[in-house]
Order: structure tokens, then C-alpha cells, then sequence
């Protein structure tokens, strides 16, 4: 095309493209669709805006944003110095997206948009009427200054928290706790892999002084169970769990898992480490079997001891109950406590007492596939309490860097979402797939979400949010390595 040719064409398409209003029209209230001019576009995924007239304005969300190329006039264009001429379609670029209302709204048609205001949506989070306590954990991503609040009845449902390695997970995770904690009664019982619940009886440095003194008041109403302090028996395990610490299979082992059954029928709970002075049959057998596997040498069994982390979910005093998995010696070992506490709050639900069930790295806990029979006994209880658990007060909130790690039976019962970043693709696809119920566009911007930022979706949520998580006020158990080995190396 010749240069003035180009230049007309251009010059037409930009004209068309300035004219372009804001517009906005819902059909049943609820939902709107957009358009907007193309350039300076003022409006953001997971932005607010305001619709209609000052006096009847409604605040709506951006849920899907997209460029779309419009048909325009034909003309004619003179394509080079010999006079050609040749007509042409002008096409020019108009954004179009959907959103949600956020207030009350009949239909409407051809209303003007603008981007909302932060005092906009202030005044609007302001009338959000929550079923339990507001617990405030940060800020809106696209509304500077404007704090968002989760519904802490919304952890009535399972909650899912995914995000990759240094998206600041675990440190939002005890953020959640921290809050639940200081506006609730709900007691939190966690299974901790990596040590980052250990230190919650202390308070961070420089952590706003109202609120650390609400924290060092709740202290003593947290259960830390780390190291030597985390314990248990053997005969607390559910039989089940025993068997599979055993490796006794039913067909394969059949005169030991007879003799193993007998023992259960005949007394409970059944004690390994007092078999070997039994006189029942098989009791040596068994004690034997269990000396040769090693188990009788972890130093997780309370023995004589007693303070086994069994016996503390019972306790009626104890707020938060952390049982640090990662200051265990084996994988073996933390599965074998994982399983018995998922087993004892199962057995135990009856019961009724509202909790928070936290697995933290819960790959480890209840993955896709289990790889020994130890951790399928977890996962069985896990799922047990997915789908089962609210009626009894049992809630989950199950916590991960990938969601195909986590066994199909606990995620698809998971109604809220904290999604951080996901830089793989394919980890975001499965997270759209699998949380159909939040607009998949916003779940696409998590791969460029900074440490800290999330989109916050569900029954815990008055909306699907982007928000930017605040300050902690209990210490981290756990921090990365400091990366001092990348500075410059001093000359030789």
C-alpha cells in the first residue's frame, strides 16, 4: 500500500476507534456485557467500574476482557504513483468483556461505564452483611488503599489454597489462621510438613502492638507438638492403620492378620510394644514383625512418656493444636502421625466441636496416588472427611504448589479458592477446570500474580477478588535459605 494510502487508512481507523463509547447493558440484573474504546482503555480484569448515571450508578467487575475487530466503511485508496485505486474495508478494534454486578440492578441497556472509584467500592464493601466475623487480610489489587474482608462462615465449606514455590503461600496460609483465630472460637488443628506452624505462640517483630497483645493472649490456648513432643501410641491408631504399619496383607500374611484380628477383637486398643511378654497367639509373631520393620525404634511412640497429640484433640482448652510433621526424622513417620490424627478427628466426629482441619504441602497428606498403605489410610479419612465432615463440624482447608497432586475426592468438594501464582500452564488450565464457579479469565492472571496476591473466590468471598495479602502477626516457622552465596565473590 502506498505511504499516503497507509496513512489515510490509518488516520480513518483510529477516527473510528475514538469514537468507540463506553457502554454497558445487562439483561437480567445480574451480568453485564461491555464495550469500550480501545485506546486509553480505562478499564482492567478484575477491575471495578461504575455504570449509569451519578444518581443511579451501579459498581460492577470485570470478568473477561478481550479485543474484538469491527467491520467499517468501505473506501477507496490510491495505491500507488500510477493512480490505482482499490477499495478497501477499514476494520477497527473495539475491547468487549462481561462482568458481574456487585449491587441490585434490573436490566438495562446502552449505560455509561467508567471506572470505579476506590471510595466506589469502599462504600459498596462497606454494605456487604457477612453470616460470620469480617476477617480483614489485606487489600483489593485494583482499588488502592481499599482493605478486603473474607466471611468467616465461609469456612464452614472446604477451602483450597494452591500457589508455586515463593508466591508467598504458607505465609497467607498463617495469615488466614492469625485471623480465624482472633475473630472466631473455631479451633484449628494443623499438619505442618514443613516446621512453618511452629513458632505461632510467638509474635513477629513489629507487628502492630494492639494486635500482637490479642495474640500473646491467645498463646497459651495453642498446642505446638514438634520433635520429642510429638507423639503417639500404636494403639491409638485405627486398627486399619495398624495393619497397613504392619504390612499385613490379608491374603499373603494370612496367619498373622488372623492372629492380628483376634487381637483387635479381643482387646483395644492393641498394644505392639507389649507383645512380646503376651501370651495370646501371635502376639510374639506380631511384636516381631514390627521389631524387624524398625517401628519400635521411632521415637515418635509416647510409651511411658504419655503427651501423645491424639490425646490433645481432645483436650476441650485448646484453640490451635500444630503438629510440626517436619521436625520427624522419616516420610514414614509423619505419615504414620498424619494418619492418626486424621483417623482420631474422624472417630471422634460424633463429637460435633467445630474445626478447621489444615493440611499444609497436602500432597504429601492425601495425594492423587497413594504411595504406600499408611498414607492411603490418610487419604481414606481425608476424603471421609471431604465429603462428610461439615454435618459433624469438620472443615477442611488443604493447601498445595500444584492442585493435580491432590486426590480427585477432596478437591472437587473444595468450594472456596485462594489461588496465588501458578507460572505452569497446564496448572492453570486444571484450576479452571476444576473451579469452574470463578470466572476463568481472573484464574489466567495468576500467572502473573507477585508474592503476596491471590484471587480470593467462594462462600469465604462477597465476590471473586484480587487481593494483595496484609501483614502477619505471629513468627514464621519457616524461611528461605538467605541467598547470600549470590553476591560477588570477594577477589582472591
Amino acid at each position: 500500500m502506498h505511504d499516503a494510502a497507509l496513512g489515510t487508512f490509518r488516520s480513518l481507523r483510529r477516527e473510528l476507534e475514538d469514537v468507540v463509547l463506553p457502554l454497558a447493558g445487562s439483561l437480567d440484573g445480574r451480568r453485564f456485557n461491555f464495550q469500550a474504546p480501545i485506546r486509553d482503555l480505562r478499564v482492567a480484569l478484575g477491575g471495578y467500574v461504575r455504570i449509569g448515571s451519578d444518581d443511579a450508578a451501579r459498581l460492577g467487575q470485570i470478568t473477561s476482557l478481550r479485543v474484538e475487530p469491527q467491520p467499517g466503511p468501505q473506501i477507496d485508496l490510491a495505491l500507488g504513483p500510477d493512480g490505482q485505486v482499490a477499495r478497501t474495508e477499514v476494520r477497527f478494534r473495539v475491547a468487549r468483556g462481561d462482568g458481574v454486578l456487585l449491587e441490585p440492578s434490573g436490566a438495562f441497556t446502552d449505560a455509561p461505564m467508567e471506572p470505579a472509584l476506590p471510595d466506589d467500592v469502599r462504600r459498596r464493601l462497606a454494605e456487604v452483611r457477612f453470616r460470620g466475623a469480617a476477617l480483614e487480610i489485606g487489600e483489593l489489587r485494583l482499588a488502592e488503599g481499599v482493605p478486603f474482608a473474607l466471611d468467616a462462615a465461609g469456612f464452614g465449606r472446604h477451602t483450597f489454597l494452591c500457589g508455586q514455590s515463593g508466591s508467598g503461600k504458607t505465609y497467607s496460609l498463617g495469615l488466614l489462621l492469625e485471623r480465624l483465630m482472633l475473630e472466631t472460637e473455631l479451633r484449628i488443628v494443623v499438619l505442618d510438613p514443613n516446621s512453618d506452624f511452629a513458632r505461632m505462640t510467638e509474635t513477629r517483630p513489629g507487628a502492630e502492638p494492639e494486635a500482637a497483645a490479642a495474640w500473646r493472649a491467645l498463646a497459651g490456648r495453642i498446642d505446638v507438638r514438634s520433635g520429642g513432643d510429638l507423639r503417639l501410641r500404636i494403639g491409638e491408631l485405627e486398627p486399619a492403620t495398624q495393619a497397613a504399619l504392619l504390612r499385613l496383607d490379608p491374603v499373603a500374611d494370612g496367619d498373622e492378620y488372623a492372629a492380628y484380628v483376634a487381637l483387635v477383637d479381643a482387646e483395644r486398643p492393641v498394644d505392639l510394644e507389649a507383645m512380646a511378654g503376651s501370651d495370646e497367639p501371635g502376639a510374639k509373631a506380631l511384636h516381631q514383625r514390627a521389631s524387624n520393620l524398625g517401628l519400635l525404634r521411632w521415637p515418635i511412640w509416647a510409651g511411658d512418656r504419655g503427651g501423645s497429640v491424639i490425646g490433645a484433640l481432645a483436650d476441650p482448652d485448646a484453640r490451635m493444636i500444630v503438629a510440626d510433621l517436619g521436625s520427624l526424622g522419616s516420610r514414614d513417620e509423619q505419615a504414620v502421625v498424619a494418619a492418626g490424627v486424621l483417623g482420631e478427628l474422624w472417630r471422634r466426629r460424633a463429637e460435633r466441636r467445630p474445626t478447621l482441619v489444615v493440611i499444609d504441602e497436602a500432597h504429601n497428606v492425601c495425594p492423587a496416588e497413594a504411595p504406600d498403605a499408611v498414607t492411603a489410610a490418610a487419604v481414606r479419612d481425608t476424603v471421609a472427611i471431604a465429603a462428610e465432615g461439615r454435618k459433624f463440624g469438620l472443615h477442611l482447608l488443604v493447601s498445595t504448589q500444584r492442585p493435580q497432586k491432590i486426590h480427585e475426592n477432596v478437591l472437587t468438594q473444595c468450594e472456596n479458592l485462594v489461588l496465588m501464582r501458578l507460572n505452569a500452564a497446564a496448572d492453570v488450565a486444571f484450576a479452571q477446570q476444576a473451579f469452574s464457579f470463578v470466572p476463568p479469565e481472573l484464574l489466567g492472571l495468576a500467572a502473573s500474580f507477585r508474592q503476596g496476591e491471590a484471587v480470593v473466590a467462594g462462600t469465604i468471598a462477597s465476590h471473586a477478588a484480587l487481593i494483595r495479602f496484609g501483614r502477619r502477626v505471629a513468627q514464621e516457622g519457616g524461611a528461605d535459605v538467605a541467598a547470600g552465596w549470590a553476591g560477588q565473590a570477594p577477589a582472591p
